[in-house]
């Protein structure tokens, strides 16, 4: 099934069953009323929003109405956790590559991953607003999933079994940020901002064989500006697959129902196929040519990032935001 949170004036919104085609729209009153209710009692409420979305797309649902993306906050707008892995290694490869760094051997076993920040997320249709264009304001196209329940020492195909959502992420990143960060050895903080989510997130059986093996194999496409710079493919470059990721985190401690993890930067080694984040861009010419030519994102730039089925249509529905910098001070 498909499932949003529609804005409603509260923090935690109110959930919605979306139809397949993303046209339709049903609120779960009376069911549920917010994402983390489900995710809680997930084996008693599912069944009862799965029979509500078939209704809904037999088109005998008696309160249906269309659905609006600019309606959505994230579809679980504030998390137990957000932890963000890096689980496509070719783009690590590139950025070290392009500074001439080498790749630890233990980055092809174990996870790279931080924890961001969870308490407050981006709608797919909210304006990204930042305070100085100097930061290096950077999209990151990935995909994110939603857990159960997942116990301490997990194993990564126990865990696949703990995933009840997909959806995509846009981890928004401020590169100019990052080496003061880093160089603390603490990791990442002010140089990642609220991340944004796409308007629906989906059960894994909604995805068909497109959802194998922890990973979706599907294109993912990101349009800066109103031109496609990345036709990344998901699937088969993805070093790490998500129970891998999930089992990383659970290694030392129980991961709750509404934790939230992510993929990383889409990535691919052909390079003809574009890229889902500047940063990336930035380092291929570097390699080519010696020097970035490609600038970070401006005031009033746009970034609209989606995946789509077999069959064509939207998946996920589209993040589609607009760079705003304001000093909020």
């Amino acid at each position: 099934m498909k499932l949003a949170t529609y804005k409603d004036g509260s923090r935690d919104g109110q959930l919605v069953v979306v139809s397949r085609d993303l046209t339709t729209a049903h609120f779960a009153t009376g069911i549920a009323t917010r994402m983390q209710q489900l995710l809680d009692d997930w084996n008693f409420i599912s069944p009862q929003l799965e029979d509500l979305y078939q209704t809904l797309n037999q088109g005998k649902a008696r309160h249906g109405f269309a659905f609006e993306p600019a309606k959505c906050m994230a579809p679980l707008p504030r998390a137990c956790q957000w932890a963000d892995g890096s689980a496509y290694i070719n783009h690590v490869e590139l950025v070290r590559r392009a500074r001439k760094a080498e790749v630890p051997e233990s980055f092809y076993t174990d996870p790279l991953m931080y924890q961001g920040g969870s308490d407050d997320f981006l709608g797919p249709c909210d304006a990204a607003v930042f305070a100085d264009e100097a930061w290096g304001i950077d999209f990151e196209a990935e995909l994110a999933v939603v857990t159960g329940d997942i116990p301490m020492g997990c194993s990564a195909e126990r865990a696949l079994e703990g995933i009840r959502l997909v959806m995509l992420a846009n981890d928004w990143s401020l590169r100019h940020l990052i080496p003061a960060e880093l160089a603390k050895g603490f990791g990442f903080f002010q140089s990642k901002p609220a991340t944004a989510f796409s308007p629906v997130a989906v059960t894994p059986d909604e995805l068909g064989e497109a959802w194998r093996g922890g990973r979706l194999h599907l294109t993912l496409q990101s349009t800066w500006n109103g031109r496609t710079v990345g036709l990344t493919e998901a699937g088969p470059e993805m070093t790490f697959h998500f129970g891998q990721l999930i089992a990383h985190m659970a290694r030392t401690r129980r991961v709750r129902a509404g934790s939230i993890v992510g993929s990383g930067t889409v990535s691919n080694q052909d390079w003809s196929r574009g890229y889902a984040c500047i940063a990336e861009k930035r380092a291929i010419e570097t390699i080519e040519g010696g020097e970035p030519k490609t600038g970070f994102m401006q005031d009033g730039d746009t970034i609209r990032i989606e995946m789509k089925g077999a069959d064509g249509q939207s998946v996920f529905g589209a993040i589609e935001q607009t760079v705003q910098v304001e000093d909020a001070r």
